[in-house]
């Protein structure tokens, strides 16, 4: 998953909180998902999540900001 690195909440178990927390800072992480993440629900499930996937290191390569990186489902940054 996509987060920011001040953001406490884990996105994968704690969903709301972290959602709360990346827009209250006007982040909008999963915005910037959609618009960068070539999706189609024709697409099958195993390629939706590789598009997923080539969107965020594309984010995470790019990274202007700073502000992004890649966690896995225990909340551990993913190189």
């Amino acid at each position: 998953m996509l987060t920011t690195f001040d953001n406490p909440f884990n996105p994968f178990t704690q969903w709301e909180e972290w959602y709360s927390f990346d827009d209250a800072r006007g982040y909008h992480t999963p915005g910037l998902l959609a618009r960068i993440c070539n999706f189609s629900l024709e697409l099958s499930d195993s390629d939706r999540v590789e598009a997923i996937n080539h969107a965020i290191d594309e984010i995470i390569e790019e990274n202007v900001s700073g502000m992004h990186r890649k966690v896995n489902r225990q909340g551990e940054v993913v190189v």
